[in-house]
C-alpha cells in the first residue's frame, strides 16, 4: 500500500508543469534567406547603371521575346516557359530565372491561367527606356532609379535574385547598410523600414532602392510572415550586407 502512495505521488508532480516553463519567452525564427538566381559579372564600369523592374502579363499560350540587359525574371502567378540558348525552362510560381545582356530568350505563357512576372534589369543609361519584352506582352514599369548606382569599383561582382522571408514580430535588424545595391520588392506582409531613424510600413507591391550608403533597418512587426525579393549587386566575395560602423567617440 505504501508502494502505492509512492507511485501516485510520483505521477502526479510528473504532471504539473514546471514553473520556469511557463514563463520561457519561444525564441525567434530565424531570417530565411533563398537564392532563386545568381551569376557573376566581370566588370560593371564601362558605362553607369542602372536599376529597373518591370512586371509583364501575358495571356494563356501567348507567345513574346525578351532582349536586354542582364536581369532576372521571378513568375508571380501562372507559368512561363523560357527557351534560351537552346535549352527550355518552365518557370512556376515562385521561381527565378538569370537572362543574360545581348541574348534573347522567347517566352511563351502557360495554357492554364494567364502569366504573370517581374523582371528585375541592370541596364546602362542608354537602355533604360529601351522595352525588353515583345507584344503581345503586357508591360508596366514599376521602378528605374533616377541616378546611376553609386560606387561601383574594378572587378568581379556578384548579381543575384534573393527571397528574404521575415517571421512574424521579428524585431528589426541591427543598422547596416549594403556593400553594393538592392532593390526590393514587398511580396507579402507588412515590414518596418527604418532609415534616419525615421520607420515607415511597407506592404505587399512596395519598391524600395537601398544604395551604398544608405544605413537602414527592417523588421516585422505583424503577426504573419514578410516575405520580399532583394534584388542585389556586390563586389563578389563581400557580403551584401555590412553592419553600420559605429559612432566615433570625440
Amino acid at each position: 500500500m505504501q508502494l502505492r502512495t509512492i507511485g501516485i505521488l510520483l505521477l502526479g508532480a510528473m504532471a504539473l508543469p514546471a514553473p520556469g516553463a511557463a514563463q520561457t519567452t519561444p525564441t525567434p525564427s530565424a531570417i530565411v534567406r533563398t537564392v532563386l538566381a545568381a551569376t557573376k559579372l566581370p566588370i560593371v564600369i564601362d558605362a553607369p547603371l542602372h536599376f529597373k523592374a518591370v512586371s509583364v502579363a501575358l495571356q494563356p499560350g501567348e507567345k513574346s521575346s525578351l532582349s536586354a540587359g542582364d536581369g532576372i525574371l521571378y513568375q508571380m502567378s501562372g507559368s512561363t516557359e523560357v527557351s534560351l540558348d537552346g535549352e527550355t525552362k518552365t518557370l512556376n510560381v515562385g521561381e527565378g530565372q538569370f537572362i543574360a545582356g545581348g541574348t534573347t530568350a522567347a517566352l511563351t505563357a502557360g495554357t492554364g491561367a494567364p502569366s504573370t512576372f517581374l523582371h528585375f534589369l541592370l541596364v546602362s543609361a542608354a537602355d533604360l527606356g529601351l522595352p525588353a519584352e515583345t507584344p503581345p506582352a503586357a508591360v508596366k514599369e514599376l521602378y528605374r532609379t533616377v541616378q546611376p548606382i553609386l560606387d561601383l569599383k574594378p572587378g568581379s561582382y556578384d548579381l543575384n535574385l534573393t527571397r528574404v522571408t521575415f517571421p512574424a514580430q521579428m524585431p528589426s535588424n541591427p543598422p547596416h547598410h549594403r556593400s553594393g545595391a538592392a532593390l526590393y520588392f514587398i511580396i507579402s506582409g507588412n515590414g518596418a523600414n527604418t532609415v534616419d531613424g525615421k520607420t515607415e510600413t511597407r506592404g505587399p507591391g512596395s519598391l524600395i532602392y537601398e544604395p551604398h550608403t544608405l544605413v537602414h533597418q527592417w523588421g516585422n512587426p505583424g503577426n504573419e510572415p514578410l516575405v520580399f525579393l532583394a534584388f542585389n549587386i556586390n563586389p563578389e566575395g563581400v557580403a551584401a550586407v555590412l553592419p553600420e560602423a559605429p559612432a566615433k567617440k570625440p
